[in-house]
């Protein structure tokens, strides 16, 4: 048996969406600048798209700007409010995905300042820390929705109201939780927020920066002035087309995946907290209905998931963009697990085809393999 349990890294491109794309590659392939038939064709195509990821997250259509990836959209996020300054604070928390760390890392070196906001155990960031970090120079806050590893969803909301009240920029990378849970820029109070096509079952390459009317950022991609002159590149019309696709079809499943996914995510959560020293990491209730992340005391999680893989099951340690490192997730290092035991972490992420049958194959896989490596392992010493 094949068991897929990384979709917080990709997902399958869904057969409605391949469908949708089907077309754009060959038969309706113009370029949406063109002012020819093929051109308009192309143009109609990408304007329909952009209503579409609208409405999923509750935005006007001419609020969204396609770009090439979730990392892409935090970058444009990012340096586009901060070049639009010149200079300034930014405050962020400890536990963003690195497309939000490393960009303000940047940043830091061009002369911004940032401050890095500790979380508690669950990775939950505190309100009140955002609300006491602001500065008279504060030129943005960023706080992901919900975290990619451990699953533990923000309180988007809250934050949103602080930066409202002080008249900052809030910026949100949403690329876990968007057609997962529901988003609605709205009601979280949000001017800027990312999102990305592959992580709902669309092809790779494309994803969204939603920007709020009235809020203004220099452009970091210059050329043609296409999206609306702040993402020049000509639009990948098909990739685009999969990803309102997955969009349209993310809106209407939402609640019942949601529903299914939630399920089979508390049996892996009971089960595998039954394996001797085992720990859940992230928040047990405010948590992406998809997501349970684990550590295993006395074991590498490298091993675990190759050992899993091997009896075919796709799972993942640590953030897909980041384990090939061999440090320990600075994820896990936030919320306070010591940096031997972060080592044996385990990331387990649905995805709407995934059935009770695999779910059973992968609990009775795990604890067999636990055992085994603890066999082997120094760092494994039964009291």
């Amino acid at each position: 048996m094949r068991v897929y349990l990384d979709h917080a890294a990709t997902t399958p491109v869904d057969e409605e969406v391949l469908e949708a794309m089907q077309d754009f590659f060959s038969k309706k392939f113009g370029n949406a600048s063109s002012l020819h038939s093929w051109g308009r064709e192309a143009r109609e195509a990408l304007e329909e798209s952009r209503e579409k990821v609208a409405k999923l997250i509750n935005a006007d259509a001419n609020e969204i700007i396609f770009t090439g990836s979730g990392t892409e959209s935090d970058n444009l996020a990012i340096k586009g409010i901060a070049y639009k300054h010149g200079k300034g604070h930014i405050i962020t928390s400890r536990i963003e995905h690195p497309a939000v760390l490393e960009t303000c890392k940047y940043l830091e070196k061009k002369g911004f300042d940032v401050t890095y906001l500790p979380v508690d155990k669950y990775g939950l960031v505190d309100p009140e820390k955002v609300e006491e970090a602001i500065r008279d120079d504060t030129i943005l806050i960023t706080i992901m929705h919900a975290n990619n590893e451990i699953g533990t969803i923000e309180p988007i909301e809250e934050i949103g109201k602080i930066a409202k009240k002080h008249a900052i920029p809030f910026h949100t990378d949403a690329v876990q939780s968007v057609g997962k849970i529901d988003v609605d820029v709205k009601k979280l109070n949000v001017d800027l927020l990312s999102m990305s096509s592959h992580k709902i079952y669309g092809p790779k390459g494309v994803g969204a920066l939603f920007i709020k009317h009235g809020i203004k950022i220099e452009p970091i991609l210059h050329g043609g002035g296409h999206e609306y002159g702040l993402r020049s590149s000509t639009e990948n019309v098909v990739g685009i087309v999969g990803f309102a696709k997955a969009c349209e079809l993310a809106k209407k499943r939402l609640h019942e995946d949601a529903e299914k996914m939630r399920k089979l995510r508390d049996k892996i959560i009971k089960e595998v907290l039954k394996i001797e020293e085992s720990y859940l990491t992230g928040h047990p209730e405010k948590r992406l209905p998809n997501n349970a992340s684990f550590y295993f005391k006395g074991i590498e999680g490298e091993s675990l998931v190759l050992m899993l893989d091997a009896k075919g099951i796709a799972t993942s340690t640590g953030s897909a963009c980041s384990s090939k490192k061999l440090q320990a997730s600075h994820v896990l290092l936030a919320i306070g697990v010591k940096p031997e035991d972060a080592h044996g972490s385990l990331r387990v992420t649905l995805g709407r085809e995934n059935n009770e049958e695999e779910i059973d194959y992968f609990l009775e896989v795990l604890p067999q393999v636990v055992n085994e490596l603890r066999k082997i392992s120094p760092l494994w010493h039964k009291k």
